[in-house]
């Protein structure tokens, strides 16, 4: 036999009872036969891999790159998934490489540690469910899954080695944490053979870090040296003493239990002893030698895990010797030293398992950031793109942002769904919109079978009756794709005007066209009495009897709209999710089923949003986080000053900015905070814009228009913030519903409100019933008595907006009040119109005149809503959001009214109604508002508001 002082060092380290390992590994090692060759001659015994060690292979080298290559192509995955399948194709050649060595050594040596989510580490019951999955995955015998020896880990060790699953207790520092993990190691045998299991198939190994232990308390010594502590002397001798010393005693405590009744009654079944493994041996302090951790730590049953740099060292000019049970009283007198000193070792160690945890987390979001970087340049044009330009010190803000929700775990709570990231109220109830793309994806054979129904009955025509998030989104998906052949053309209206709903029942053949019916609480007052009045003309056009099977519900279970639905013999029903609000809906049944109905490709749309779905999850990162990365814009801008979000949107997807403003309004706009979106708005010379904005660009590919791609980058050039998202192909615009949905959320978080409810949409709806039922008993509204009328134009204020009109008005004419009324805006502000009125592009093209004109004169952004659609999207952040609004309301009188059937109202006065109750809230919210009637006719009027606002802003 070869004499120990002829062998390597490393392999000498066998005649003294211990088992070097690597701490590390990597796909060139594997490949090259490096690991084999390190078996051969250093005697290697073992593996271990960290969170840190794959970071720097996968993400610092191009050595996964053709195998990750070969796993995307044709499909997309997620960081995560991408992740593991690299690492466990790592491990699983290691553990193979390694296998010989298990067989010879009895199960005693031989084997790779694979960790579990460092983010885990204070949870034990999925610590537990982790450790499972990839000791499963693997499906390697000599497989050692690390679980951190926190205070949560501790009990998850006692589970699982009661399984027969082999564990790398990993970050011990204190003696105290060691002797519990100890504890739990001897009870999980224990609890295994007692269930019948076989307590000779388990190994265990309890990694004790030294190195980190010295340099934190060389720390504090230099520090109280360099301050001229009177014991100097004394604390210099502790230098570099005390890590050694700490696991010298620790391995006392293991010989201890070696020689116990209890360790001895395993023993005898063929337990094997859980070895102390030294870990964090590679020496960081220069002044020591750089085989410190190794020559030092030699004993019997004791595995020392080197990284590359300390095993060559030791290779080279290491010298073994039976050390470890050296001096032990000396060790003793070293502690009893440290803590007469007042070296609290317990604090440190305490604090080195918390910065453990935090590094292995840290090297993990950099490692699964590295992943998903290479996973969205592999993805290319199915990925949605997005970059942002933004000034100083904006952009330093958005970054500061970005690490704080990647230190505080943003992604993980977010998908977690963890209330507290809001304020803790009742926000996880509604977040199942974050899973409901793979729902879709999984039950899409109902969709399809609608669809194929809808195609074979032939119908001309889809009319959607709805409002807010039951409108918006259907109303994107069919003015972006148009209509298919062999399918009906989809039409929205989310409107009581009368005008607007004469001419919608215009343009359809009653007899050939399906009506989806949709409202999330069936409550909803527009969409039930439209669904009257169209159920109403279906059945005198084909017969009651068959009017039913015209109509589609979509709704949540058990509303009043299932029943109406069920006793009026609906053609389909199909439900919501009561988990999901109704502007994070579009990707629920409340948008896909219209989507199937207008003849989207259902798999290729839900799929295409997939790929947006797997890069905002819960594996990556937030500064790879598309969403999360846009909602700190959003959250950052509307804590500082750039609350209004002005949406540019491509001609072929310009209507998104419509759902974009229900999603950003209705979500942040409340508790006087929020964001207030700009849409429609035309774009103007950079000198007309304050600094109050965010920009955010949709471009389409191959759909750009020149015109606006140039004023955006002017606005750019002139420091203004912007956001540029190319959508790569009209498919993609899922992608956008869900990355929007995403920075909503997280928007709402750096905001500090509740991004999911809308405490202030209710109020209005409240006061328009009031004065419905009051209509029903009196057959009129109550009075109401205007500031001035004149010239086919009525001024209508409360109280508090009336006395401040009067007291600033100079011309007591409507061209006076309408002036005295803009003259209120001020930088910062946004001057919205309110238009009660018909929705058509010649109203439209008015009041975008209008709004162009305020804008540029006062250099405010400007809002244009049409009632009482926008009482069910911007019209929360007007009441709820910062008071910073000016609200011209317009109504008018209808020039020819519908019946609401089985009531005494038309839709003539439930509008009319609606603005009323809008105003009232609007001034019990303290708001600056105007209401101007322009009387039946509504074109002569808007004429007359237009010279009143060239003449205020002349």
């Amino acid at each position: 036999m070869t004499s120990t002082m002829t062998k390597n060092p490393l392999q000498a380290l066998s005649d003294f009872g211990q088992a070097p390992w690597l701490d590390y590994v990597r796909r060139s090692l594997l490949e090259s036969g490096g690991l084999k060759k390190m078996i051969a001659e250093d005697g290697l015994k073992g593996v271990t891999s960290n969170p840190s060690i794959f970071e720097k292979a996968i993400g610092g080298s191009t050595d996964y790159d053709e195998d990750l290559t070969k796993y995307e192509t044709g499909r997309d995955v997620s960081a995560g998934d991408i992740y593991e399948y690299l690492a466990m194709g790592d491990i699983r050649a290691a553990a193979d490489t390694l296998r010989p060595v298990y067989d010879a050594a009895g199960g005693h040596d031989g084997f790779i540690s694979l960790e579990v989510s460092p983010y885990l580490a204070m949870f034990t019951e999925t610590t537990i469910d982790e450790a499972r999955r990839l000791w499963k995955a693997v499906d390697r015998r000599n497989l050692m899954v690390k679980v951190p020896g926190t205070e949560a880990g501790a009990p998850a060790i006692r589970t699982l080695i009661g399984e027969g699953i082999n564990i790398n207790v990993t970050l011990l520092f204190a003696q105290s944490a060691y002797e519990a993990v100890a504890e739990s190691y001897i009870a999980g045998l224990e609890d295994l053979l007692a269930n019948g299991g076989d307590v000779s198939k388990v190994a265990s190994v309890a990694s004790f870090f030294v190195s980190r232990i010295d340099s934190a308390m060389d720390k504090k010594i230099d520090e109280r040296i360099a301050a001229g502590d009177k014991d100097s002397a004394e604390l210099a001798k502790l230098k570099g003493k005390v890590a050694i010393a700490n696991a010298k005693l620790a391995y006392q405590h293991y010989l201890a239990l070696l020689e116990t009744p209890r360790w001895q009654k395993l023993a005898a079944k063929g337990a094997k002893p859980q070895r102390l493994l030294w870990a964090s041996t590679g020496t960081k302090n220069k002044a020591y030698s750089d085989v410190l951790y190794v020559e030092e730590l030699i004993g019997k049953d004791t595995v020392n895990t080197m990284p590359p740099a300390t095993m060559d060292a030791f290779r080279d000019h290491g010298t073994p010797r039976a050390s470890l049970t050296e001096d032990v009283e000396g060790a003793r007198k070293i502690l009893a030293d440290t803590e007469r000193l007042g070296l609290d070792l317990d604090a440190v160690t305490d604090e080195l398992v918390v910065d453990g945890v935090r590094q292995f987390a840290d090297a993990f979001d950099q490692l699964l950031g590295a992943v998903a970087g290479k996973r969205m340049k592999m993805l290319g044009a199915k990925l949605d793109s997005q970059a942002y330009a933004l000034p100083s010190p904006m952009d330093g803000e958005v970054k500061a942002a970005i690490e704080k929700a990647r230190a505080e775990g943003l992604s993980r709570r977010l998908w977690a769904k963890d209330a507290t990231l809001w304020t803790g109220a009742d926000e996880s109830k509604w977040l199942a919109w974050l899973d409901m793309v793979a729902t879709q994806q999984a039950d899409v054979q109902q969709l399809l079978d609608l669809q194929a129904d809808v195609k074979q009955q032939g119908f001309t025509h889809a009319l959607l009756l709805g409002m807010g998030g039951s409108s918006l989104g259907p109303e994107v998906l069919t003015r972006t794709f148009g209509k298919h052949e062999g399918f009906p053309e989809l039409l929205v209206l989310d409107s009581t005007d009368p005008q607007q709903i004469a001419s919608f029942e215009s343009r359809i053949d009653l007899a050939k066209t399906v009506f989806i019916v949709s409202s999330k609480s069936g409550s909803t007052l527009e969409p039930n009495i439209l669904k009257s009045y169209f159920f109403d003309a279906v059945s005198r056009a084909i017969g009651a009897d068959k009017a039913g099977t015209r109509f589609i519900a979509v709704t949540d279970p058990g509303s009043h709209m299932q029943e109406v639905a069920e006793r009026d013999r609906f053609r389909h029903i199909f439900f919501g999710d009561p988990g999901i609000g109704g502007r994070y809906s579009v990707l629920s049944n409340f948008g896909m089923v219209p989507a199937a109905v207008i003849g989207l490709d259902l798999k290729r749309f839900i799929e295409a949003t997939m790929v947006m779905v797997r890069s905002c999850g819960p594996d990556v990162p937030p500064a790879e986080n598309p969403g999360i990365v846009l909602g700190a814009i959003l959250g950052t801008g509307a804590t500082t000053g750039r609350d209004k979000v002005t949406v540019v949107a491509s001609p072929g997807i310009s209507d998104v900015g419509a759902w974009l403003e229900q999603l950003l309004a209705e979500s942040t706009g409340k508790q006087g905070h929020g964001i207030i979106p700009v849409d429609s708005e035309p774009l103007g010379a950079p000198g007309v814009y304050g600094n109050d904005r965010i920009f955010a660009y949709l471009l389409l590919a191959g759909g750009i228009d020149k015109a606006q791609d140039d004023a955006v980058a002017a606005l750019e050039q002139a420091g203004q913030p912007v956001v540029r998202i190319e959508v790569t192909d009209t498919y993609n615009i899922g992608q956008e519903f869900f990355r929007w949905e995403i920075a909503t959320a997280v928007a709402g978080s750096i905001i500090g409100i509740n991004a999911f409810n809308q405490p202030d949409v209710e109020a209005s709806k409240i006061v328009t019933r009031d004065m419905t039922d009051a209509y029903e008993k009196t057959g009129k509204l109550p009075e109401e008595t205007p500031i001035i009328s004149g010239d086919g134009l009525t001024l209508y204020a409360d109280p508090r907006n009336a006395d401040e009109l009067a007291k600033a008005v100079t011309d007591k004419t409507i061209d006076g009040y309408i002036k005295a009324h803009l003259a209120r805006a001020h930088a910062g502000d946004y001057a919205a119109l309110l238009a009660y009125i018909k929705r058509d592009a010649a109203h439209t093209e008015v009041l975008t005149k209008l709004r162009t004109k305020i804008r540029d004169k006062l250099k405010i952004a400007t809002c244009v809503g049409f009632g009482p659609r926008f009482l069910h999207s911007t019209g929360q952040a007007y009441k709820g959001g910062p008071n910073s609004g000016v609200f011209t309301q317009i109504t008018a009188d209808a020039s020819a009214d519908l019946k609401v059937p089985d009531h005494q109202y038309t839709f003539g006065v439930v509008i009319l109604a609606q603005a009323r109750g809008d105003f009232e809230v609007l001034a019990e919210r303290g708001r600056r508002a105007l209401r101007v009637h322009l009387g039946k006719d509504v074109d002569a009027g808007l004429k007359r508001l237009g010279q009143a606002i060239d003449k205020a802003l002349s």
